[in-house]
């Protein structure tokens, strides 16, 4: 497994992963360039690459009104552009090996129903979700699928310090089974998608959502 963030937390994060092998990276996956390279080096350690989850991401909130441009840059910086990046990279590493891969994007609820102070984070998700359609026609004659994960409220440790008990249960309430998702919730979806039990499977997007959204 390589993993690569921002955060120089991340080589702890590998070290502690179960196995061995496991190799990390910091990068700023706003910065094209020094994505491209991390991500070459990272593919190089392992002597190649088969699975790309693109996870990285950033929310902003804020009234499409008072919204700059700046804003609306950084997020698709993050969110839209570095998916390229690191698709074109790892693609290409996957073609020349000549045994197909898998390319897991993840999007968000938010790319289908758009909701008040998130112009920008639900226009780059749903842009996720176009480029993910469009890997999967290009890559498919490699061997190579794409699909998307679009899920809803997730209570990540990320959030734990904003959101508070009634926003819980507001969330919790727009869901037919009545909770949110956990964080292993899209991972299965992820690991479901990597697999080859997902081979037929690209161009998709998935809802891991509890039925908060059902198209």
């Amino acid at each position: 497994v390589a993993l690569l963030d921002v955060l120089p937390d991340v080589k702890a994060v590998a070290a502690g992963l179960p196995g061995a092998g496991h190799v990390a990276g910091v990068a700023d996956l706003a910065d094209p360039d020094e994505t491209r390279v991390v991500l070459a080096r990272l593919i190089d350690e392992l002597g190649g690459i088969d699975v790309l989850v693109n996870n990285a991401g950033v929310l902003r909130l804020g009234p499409l009104l008072d919204m700059t441009t700046d804003e609306w840059d950084l997020v698709f910086d993050v969110n839209v552009r570095s998916m390229l990046v690191t698709t074109q990279v790892a693609a290409r590493s996957m073609i020349a090996a000549g045994r197909g891969g898998t390319i897991v994007n993840m999007a968000s609820m938010a790319a289908k129903q758009a909701g008040r102070d998130q112009a920008h984070y639900a226009a780059s998700k749903a842009a996720v979700v176009s480029l993910t359609q469009a890997t999967a026609a290009e890559l498919g004659p490699h061997g190579i699928t794409a699909n998307a994960i679009c899920p809803g409220y997730v209570l990540t440790d990320m959030g734990v310090d904003t959101r508070t008990d009634e926003m819980v249960a507001a969330w919790s309430a727009t869901s037919p089974l009545g909770r949110c998702a956990e964080p292993d919730d899209v991972a299965r979806v992820a690991l479901f998608l990597a697999s080859r039990d997902a081979a037929y499977c690209t161009g998709q997007a998935f809802n891991v959502t509890g039925g908060m959204i059902t198209h």
